[in-house]
Order: C-alpha cells, then structure tokens, then sequence
C-alpha cells in the first residue's frame, strides 16, 4: 500500500524464469544518478545498471542484483516509488528480453532519445539528460534556515536561478523534507569550485537577510555530511579539524552521534566566523570529505568492479 492505494506488483515473467534483472520504468528525466544509485542500494548489492534507449520523456534503466531474493524485493519495494509525481513501474525481465542499453554498460548516456532527434545531447543538470561524470559526483549539502529559504528562492526563482547560472551548477531546494522543521537541506551539484561559489552565493544571500531584519548573530555555516566520513574529516585526535581551524579562523563543531538514526545518517558540521573565513573553510571541509568518498568509491570497485560507485555517502533526497 502507498499513500492510500494498493500497489499490484507486476511480476510479468514466470516464476522459475525469473531472474536477478529488473527493468523500472517512468523514471523522471532530473532525477540524478547518485539518488537512484542510493535507492537500488538499499534493497542489496547493484552488479550491473544500464540505460534503455526509448522514445520516452521518462527513462528506463535495466538493474541487475546478485540475488533472485534481492531482485524480488526491490520489484515489491520500488514498484508505485513516488518521486516528484513520477510512479515507478518495475517488471521483471529475462536476459533475452532486456532492451538494448545505451552504449556500454553503465555508460548512461542521456535521458531521452527519439526516433527523429539522434543521438542524446548531454544536459547541464546532472540527471539522465546528461552524461555520468568520469569522477564520482560528490554534492556539497548544507543546511539553512527555514526562514531564509524564501530569500534564497527569489520572486519567480529568480535569485536561485542567477545562482546556478553563476555558478554552473544544480541546486536542489528540499523544502518538503521535515514540514515544520526550523531548517530545511539544499544540494548542491556542480565542480568542487562551483559548489563552493554557489555556497558563498548563498551565505551572503542569508546574511543580508538577517542585516535587514535586525538580527544580531551571523549565520553559521552549516554543512551536511554522512557519518562515515565524518572521522576522517576530523582527524586523529581532532587535528584536521583544529588546522582548519587555525587556518582559517573559525570555530567548527559536529553534532553528536546520538543525533543519528537510520533515516537520517547525515551529521551537521557548523562553522561559525566571517564570510570568508566561512567560505574558505567549506574548501577545506568539503576537501577531505570529497577525498574521504572517492578512496571508499576506489575500495568498493577493487572489491566488486562491476558495482561501480554505489552510494557510500547515502544520503537520499528524493521526497
């Protein structure tokens, strides 16, 4: 059952045909790689994703499990997901009857394709309309006032939209997540520059906010990131974290591992100072946390090549 309607699981293949390949169709053409990736994840180990070439809007991709017993539980799982008013449609496929992939596996080359259009172009946002990046995309979450996030936005969008243009990048605004929670996440994906330009951009929107309404304290900087990266961030003994510090002249706290749970496995870093002293930190934060990810990316391909980079930093956005 979802959202008050009872979900029929197509399973479309014969029970002892059925294999550890599924097809999920009427995926939304923004949604990015790294939440997808996060989603299938949890269900049990990915070998194999490809993208279907279709006629579409919406984009179809192929995943291949280790197990029957997993394959079976993300059809149950994922059939009806909702995201951003897309329902998913999952089946089961035989090998001989999967759609050719695009290109290579994983390969993921656009979202759409027509009859009439040629070949997918690569799109600026980072979803199916565009081309995987060679480097894990790694985006930079921060968390904002509630309060703020109209400031952030713009009348029509326009302020979050001259931030993105700037800055080349995709900002995502969660604004559903947690109703009536002091403080909202935003994502941001682009180049480790351009997540760090849009960061500023974004600092200084809310900090002149706060001046026009009186308010006495600066913003902090609040950056989200996965606990499993947290303890390298911080360094033996706290010493990456104290040279941060000194280096750039604020005061950094991490909240308490007891504030984590299952659904939220995301620890807020808090860097208080100037905007630059602010900014020049997010640098070197996000610096080690990127490198933290990567050396897990380049772990779990030597284990399993065929994986790829599943989701180490599993933080899922899709509400």
């Amino acid at each position: 059952e979802l959202h008050g309607k009872v979900i029929e699981v197509d399973y479309s293949v014969p029970k002892k045909l059925r294999s550890r390949k599924i097809q999920i169709r009427n995926i939304p053409p923004h949604l990015q790689w790294e939440v997808l990736d996060g989603l299938l994840a949890q269900y049990g180990t990915v070998e194999n994703v490809e993208q279907v070439n279709t006629d579409t809007e919406t984009a179809v991709v192929n995943v291949t499990y280790a197990t029957k017993e997993e394959a079976k539980e993300a059809i149950e799982k994922l059939t009806g997901h909702q995201y951003d008013d897309y329902s998913f449609n999952v089946s089961y496929i035989m090998d001989t009857d999967a759609a050719p992939p695009v290109q290579a596996s994983r390969a993921r080359r656009g979202g759409r394709s027509s009859r009439d259009q040629g070949p997918p172009q690569p799109g600026p946002s980072g979803g199916f309309g565009s081309p995987r990046l060679r480097q894990p995309d790694f985006p930079l979450r921060m968390l904002v006032p509630t309060q703020f996030v109209g400031a952030i936005i713009g009348k029509e969008g326009l302020t979050i939209k001259n931030v993105t243009k700037q800055t080349q990048s995709k900002v995502d605004i969660h604004r559903k997540e947690n109703a009536g929670a002091a403080e909202k996440p935003i994502t941001i994906h682009s180049t480790p520059e351009g997540c760090s330009s849009a960061c500023r951009m974004i600092l200084d929107i809310m900090r002149k906010e706060a001046n026009e309404t009186k308010m006495t304290e600066d913003i902090p900087l609040k950056i989200l990131a996965h606990n499993s990266l947290v303890g390298r961030l911080i360094g033996k003994e706290g010493r990456n974290l104290k040279k941060i510090e000194e280096e750039t002249g604020t005061k950094i706290t991490i909240s308490s591992l007891q504030d984590l749970t299952i659904y939220n496995p995301e620890r807020t870093i808090t860097v208080k100072g100037s905007l630059e002293a602010c900014c020049k930190a997010e640098e070197e934060i996000m610096k080690k946390l990127r490198e933290a990810y990567e050396n897990d990316v380049a772990a779990i391909n030597v284990r399993s090549p065929s994986a790829g980079p599943l989701m180490v930093y599993a933080v899922m956005t899709a509400k």
